[in-house]
């Protein structure tokens, strides 16, 4: 069980990140649109995901951070879910594990042109469409449970609308 972290003694923060889910039927089938990425742990599967950097929107960073794993351009049409994970990884050299958590904004939308020739982010190996059976299949070699969530509230039907979520200009206006 994971240690409760005072806030007296530490101001907690979670990452913050996006995911996408895409569909796309295939030769008749429901297939989704998943990475193979090499992770400390070795290769995993995760939904076309990252970090929400600043001055974007959880939308942009979900269309940009699909764009950079994939090499396909995604348009986000409705929020699925918002998910907060938490988990201890493994410092080399240290004593204490570090404690980390995730708020996660997941996404469903239009997939839109393959960028031929475009490079993947580093880690990721290869993009891969699989069932959702095949998905729960190999829960092990999942990055992260949220993968199985999100495509579970996804298959449910769980759509927001993208206003739910607001950002302000003053963030949007960081980068100028």
């Amino acid at each position: 069980m994971p240690r409760i972290i005072s806030p007296m003694n530490k101001r907690w923060k979670p990452n913050v990140t996006v995911a996408a889910v895409i569909e796309r039927t295939i030769d008749g089938m429901q297939k989704f649109l998943l990475v193979e990425e090499e992770t400390r742990d070795g290769l995993r599967l995760n939904n076309p995901a990252g970090h929400l950097d600043a001055g974007e929107s959880p939308q942009q960073a979900c269309a940009r951070e699909t764009l950079e794993e994939t090499a396909f351009h995604f348009s986000p049409t409705a929020l699925v879910g918002i998910y907060l994970s938490r988990f201890e990884r493994i410092q080399p050299g240290h004593a204490k594990p570090l404690d980390v958590t995730y708020l996660r904004f997941t996404f469903c939308g239009e997939l839109g042109e393959h960028v031929a020739g475009q490079p993947l982010d580093h880690g990721i190996v290869r993009t891969v469409w699989m069932s959702a059976d095949e998905i729960r299949a190999c829960v092990p070699r999942h990055r992260s449970p949220l993968l199985l969530a999100s495509l579970q509230d996804y298959l449910a039907g769980r759509r927001f609308p993208l206003d739910l979520i607001a950002t302000d200009q003053s963030v949007l206006l960081q980068n100028r």
